[in-house]
């Protein structure tokens, strides 16, 4: 099983080489939840950085037609890069994949509708290699999926969540509608005692999750059940922290796991297991009027 980390920067993927597999970055304007983004032609340098380590690429935001011709020509310029995956989810992204000769694998990675076995199997059908499995399902139903499809699972595991994206400028509209100043980067929504951080770009609006999510104390039973890679996000994250989390999650064994995943709920105050042993639920509210 292999460690996958989603940089905040040149520096951190430096700070992190010694303790990972894989490296996932975006592509400037066409990747949302991308802490770190490039152009095509500055991947050479990325690599010179990483050496021997694997680089994933992703393209994940929801195309328009304006983005297909450019989308075609980057893939095809992918081919001249040692990249060993494209993380995609407009299906936009398949059927050029399957019109042109490339030498990558994909990796469907729409957050919220990786939920089973059946899907993931149907587009493996059309050639795809790898899938990013939800965050809202259960460690059951991960190890369900394990037993039931060939492709390749990419597991998060650590680090904050993406809710939803949405093409609305929703931080924007607000500081236009009321005439106010904001140069931040990250925004912060607060709603019935808990905070969510919110990313307002070029792109839109992303929402994450209140807590960062820790499921590093399934790391052994994801690796016997045979998870090909563990994903960790370092968005909104104290860097010396996060290379923290790296370095002891490298150093685990089946008798220190226990002590490892502590120890890392010990460095936040926010830390939460999601959804890993909570099935989904709806709850109706009443009608308060």
């Amino acid at each position: 099983m292999k460690l996958m980390v989603i940089p905040n920067s040149i520096n951190g993927i430096k700070d992190s080489l010694d303790y990972v597999d894989a490296f996932l970055i975006g592509i400037k304007d066409l990747s949302v939840n991308m802490n770190f983004t490039v152009s095509i032609d500055e991947l050479g340098s990325i690599l010179d950085i990483i050496g021997n380590k694997e680089l994933f690429i992703s393209i994940n935001k929801n195309l328009s037609n304006d983005d297909i011709e450019i989308v075609k020509d980057i893939m095809i310029k992918l081919n001249e890069y040692k990249v060993k995956g494209l993380f995609y989810y407009d299906v936009g992204i398949l059927n050029i994949y399957n019109s042109i000769e490339v030498s990558y694998d994909l990796v469907w990675a729409s957050e919220h509708a990786a939920t089973n076995c059946d899907t993931i199997n149907y587009w493996n059908s059309f050639g795809v290699k790898y899938c990013m499995v939800s965050s809202d399902i259960t460690i059951k139903d991960v190890y369900e999926i394990r037993n039931k499809t060939s492709c390749k699972l990419i597991v998060p595991i650590f680090g904050y969540v993406s809710m939803f994206n949405s093409k609305r400028h929703i931080v924007k509209n607000y500081l236009d509608y009321f005439n106010l100043n904001d140069s931040f980067k990250i925004n912060y929504m607060e709603k019935e005692g808990e905070v969510y951080p919110i990313i307002d770009n070029k792109l839109g609006t992303t929402v994450y999750t209140n807590y960062i999510l820790n499921g590093i104390i399934e790391y052994n039973n994801l690796k016997n059940n045979g998870i090909d890679y563990l994903l960790f996000n370092g968005f909104n994250i104290d860097s010396n922290k996060f290379i923290d989390v790296l370095k002891k999650v490298k150093d685990i064994n089946s008798d220190n796991v226990l002590e490892c995943y502590e120890y890392i709920n010990s460095l936040f105050d926010n830390t939460s297991t999601g959804f890993l042993y909570q099935d989904t639920i709806v709850k109706v509210k009443k009608d308060e009027k």
